[in-house]
């Protein structure tokens, strides 16, 4: 009796924990929730009474289109280097860019795969050190091979675009680039990943965060003011934004020393007062689904961890002592929002404890042990909000990924949310001990995979 009181007492205080944070973060999530409901409202009474819907095609017609640079930094990618690019030259809409591609001295296989693909458009960047560095690093090297470009061609670029060696862009892509980089020092389009039928779980479940997340949460960024984090890839920046940070940081413009230096990019520029926006635009009328960049993601558990272990370690954990908690009000939430990340790993560890002790105590009543479960009624009142709170959080998330994958994939995103649970646990606890041993940042990269023909 007095162990089963000992487990009960656990099993509450675990409870109760992740109860009160687990509220805080509801609250949190309905607010964004309102946000963006209210600007849909308020734009459908307003905006769209006076102007047509925009199409990304009205940019088709831009009559003086500026040169646009592409930077796509590889490492080990021999096997989708190739067929990227050549889809990339084939889709593109546009006459005037060229793609800067990043490769190291000893990756021998991923620089024979670049020339192989014969197009003067494809600019190869021999990278004089031994990979892998960190992304940063080559991208910065992509920089200098453009400023040595522009010397010699006499011919300046407008923007610079960024992509991975896995991406499959949209024709239209730089022509919304070229249509919206002079009113703005930073554009971002949405990501989405590719649904992979042998990776259902792992793979699917980026399908459902980031159809949330660049449905939902960059437009409320937007709109509270605060700065848009670039993705890495679909996203442009205006040429001059570019050189002045370069001319801050010793001519390199990216975070050579930062595990994400693209979301680091684009509040950067927003704290130098330069606009950031994202765009999510339909291609034209008849034409479903939005201009964005495509692409598999990992799709096995190890590689998931490793990718958002990064991602958590650069924005969570590094993040914090690099970017502080500068800007407005609506800047400092959205931070705050970004940062939440190994916090609700371990809210998630304290609430599967609290139902395990629970469940065991239960089955011990079943069995006709002589033991008694209460749960306080202030707790009970709690987690029966939170119930609530978390039905609301899984039909969002249902809606969202239906709305650009089908509703068969609306149905997945919720079981999956279990699946997404267990990953980000297991990549917080990665992030936490690579931090806490201030192991120097390397590219520390998945194998990607590039669709088929038979899929593009």
């Amino acid at each position: 009796m007095h162990a089963a009181h000992i487990v009960a007492h656990a099993a509450a205080e675990l409870a109760l924990f992740s109860g009160v944070g687990f509220l805080l973060f509801g609250l949190n999530d309905l607010a964004v929730d309102a946000v963006y409901f209210g600007r849909r409202i308020w734009r459908s009474l307003t905006v769209y009474k006076r102007h047509r819907r925009a199409y990304a095609s009205y940019y088709v017609f831009n009559k003086n289109p500026g040169f646009m640079a592409i930077f796509v930094p590889a490492w080990e990618e021999s096997e989708v280097i190739a067929p990227m690019l050549r889809t990339m030259v084939r889709r593109l809409d546009y006459d005037d860019y060229r793609i800067f591609v990043g490769h190291y001295r000893n990756d021998p296989a991923t620089a024979a795969a670049i020339t192989s693909v014969a197009d003067e458009r494809i600019v190869a960047v021999r990278v004089e050190a031994d990979g892998p560095t960190t992304k940063a690093h080559c991208l910065n090297q992509l920089y200098d091979a453009l400023i040595a470009y522009e010397i010699e061609a006499g011919h300046t670029a407008k923007a610079i675009v960024l992509h991975d060696a896995e991406d499959v862009v949209h024709r239209f892509e730089l022509r919304i680039f070229d249509g919206l980089i002079d009113r703005a020092a930073v554009v971002q389009l949405p990501v989405l990943p590719l649904i992979d039928a042998q990776s259902r779980w792992i793979a699917g479940h980026y399908c459902d965060e980031f159809a949330e997340a660049h449905a939902k949460e960059l437009v409320v960024r937007e709109a509270v003011g605060a700065a848009i984090p670039l993705a890495g890839v679909g996203c442009a920046i205006e040429r001059s934004a570019l050189a002045k940070l370069a001319a801050m940081h010793e001519g390199r413009p990216f975070a050579g020393t930062s595990l994400t230096e693209d979301y680091e990019m684009g509040l950067r520029i927003g704290s130098l007062g330069g606009k950031t926006i994202f765009v999510r635009i339909p291609a034209q009328p008849g034409e479903p689904g939005v201009v964005a960049t495509r692409g598999h993601f990992p799709a096995t558990l190890g590689a998931a961890v490793r990718q958002k272990a990064r991602w958590l370690g650069g924005i969570a954990l590094a993040g914090w002592d690099r970017m502080g908690w500068g800007g407005g009000l609506g800047e400092r939430w959205m931070r705050l929002r970004d940062r939440r990340g190994p916090f609700a790993a371990l809210l998630i560890v304290a609430a599967y404890l609290a139902a395990l002790l629970w469940s065991q105590l239960w089955l011990a009543t079943l069995l006709g042990a002589p033991v008694e479960v209460r749960i306080d009624p202030i707790l009970a009142r709690l987690l029966s909000v939170n119930a609530w709170l978390l039905a609301w959080r899984v039909l969002m998330r249902a809606a969202f990924t239906a709305s650009v994958y089908g509703v068969e994939e609306g149905l997945l995103s919720m079981p999956r949310l279990f699946v997404g649970n267990l990953i980000a646990v297991l990549s917080a606890f990665r992030a936490i001990s690579l931090h806490s041993r201030g192991r120097t940042p390397r590219w520390d990269k998945t194998q990607h995979v590039f669709p088929s023909e038979a899929m593009l």
